[in-house]
This record gives C-alpha cells, sequence and structure tokens, in this order.
C-alpha cells in the first residue's frame, strides 16, 4: 500500500519541515510515503471555502485528478475523530483489504469547499483543536507512524 499526503502550499517552519522529514523517513520502513506540497488556491475566499461552496473549484479539481483512484481521505474539523488505536486499526484494514494508494489532503487555511468534500471516501479530524495546515501535517505523519507501530507492536506506542 502507497501513502500520499498532499497538503497545499509549502511547510514554512524549518522545524516543522524537519519533522515531517523524518516522521516521511520512519514511514519509509513500512511502506511507500509520498509528500507533495500542492499550489495553493488563489482564487479562495472564506465566503467561498471552509464547507460552504456549492462548487468545487479549478485547485480541488486538479487535486481530485492527482488522487483518481485512490482511496480519498481528507482532513476536516466535522471528520471522524478517532483515538490512534482506532486509527491503526483502520489503516491496517485498509491494507488487508488491498488499497493500493491512501491519499489524504490537507486544505489550506479555509479548508475545502463543499462540494469537494463529497467527493471524499473519508473525512478525518485530527482534533477538535484547530490546527494549522502545517501542524495538521507533522501531526498526520505522526499518527501513520504510530499506526504502523502499533499494528507491529512495537514499543513507539506505548
Amino acid at each position: 500500500m502507497r501513502i500520499r499526503l498532499i497538503g497545499e502550499g509549502k511547510t514554512k517552519g524549518l522545524q516543522l519541515r524537519a519533522l515531517e522529514a523524518d516522521y516521511k523517513a520512519r514511514i519509509e520502513r513500512f511502506t511507500d510515503v509520498v509528500v507533495e506540497e500542492a499550489p495553493p488556491d488563489r482564487a479562495a475566499t472564506g465566503s467561498s471555502r471552509g464547507g460552504s461552496g456549492e462548487k468545487v473549484s479549478s485547485a480541488e479539481r486538479r487535486l481530485l485528478e492527482k488522487v483518481s483512484g485512490s482511496y480519498k481521505v481528507f482532513l476536516d474539523a466535522g471528520g471522524r475523530e478517532w483515538t490512534s488505536e482506532e486509527f491503526a486499526r483502520w489503516l491496517g484494514g485498509q491494507a488487508l483489504r488491498g488499497t493500493r494508494e491512501l491519499a489524504f489532503l490537507v486544505g489550506g487555511p479555509q479548508g475545502f469547499s463543499a462540494a469537494f468534500k463529497k467527493q471524499a471516501d473519508l473525512l478525518l479530524a485530527l482534533s477538535r483543536m484547530t490546527l494549522t495546515r502545517d501542524w495538521a501535517r507533522a501531526l498526520l505523519l505522526e499518527q501513520i507512524y504510530r499506526g504502523f507501530t502499533i499494528l507491529r507492536g512495537y514499543p513507539y506506542a506505548k
């Protein structure tokens, strides 16, 4: 199973970039992982995004084309909230079902349009607290790594 994490914009902080690189390298011990930075949607505004948009923007359409054929997981504050163990079981279940690629998408500051969210196979919330997209990416990579360690019984998760 391959994992793709696609985030809008570049991670700004050097420390968070280093953290992302560290967890990416750790995940690569278990599976293929690719982290991509998509250009921000310059046309998006607060009134047309963040859950109220009726139409999928051109940037969102490009993202959908990139993940065509993948199991699409969009990070969203209104998504499912799982414990690390529940997430690990889901991750393991995806591998057992033969999922070829999991694509995790992290939106920009305004989130994804309502129309775009309908294209997701799963909406996932990392926390009830608001996270910046940079912190969300780092936390997601950490949780993916933690999920693999839980599945294999490694001591990291304890």
